[in-house]
């Protein structure tokens, strides 16, 4: 199944912010910050990662879903679904 912008939603704008975050977590780790807070930036990064995760899951879920509705044959079973959703958790 391909990637299009338009299928996954606002998952690119969640990993846009989940890699300024990462580069945060990166700068404050050069500069010595608090290890506190370093470890909080970085609990935000990987929510970030998660919640985008999800969202393309289900988007794929939704077309999958649409293609049958069609009478098309989805591109991925839901089966290949389900595993690349249980990955993420």
């Amino acid at each position: 199944m391909e990637m299009k912008p338009e299928r996954v939603g606002d998952a690119l704008t969640r990993l846009r912010r989940a890699q300024g975050q990462l580069a945060g977590v990166i700068e404050s780790i050069e500069e010595g910050e608090d290890c506190a807070q370093v470890l909080t930036q970085l609990a935000a990064v990987s929510r970030a990662l998660d919640r985008a995760g999800f969202k393309i899951v289900s988007s794929g879920m939704r077309h999958c879903q649409t293609a049958r509705e069609e009478g098309e044959e989805p591109p991925m079973t839901e089966e290949e679904l389900e595993r690349l959703f249980l990955a993420l958790a």
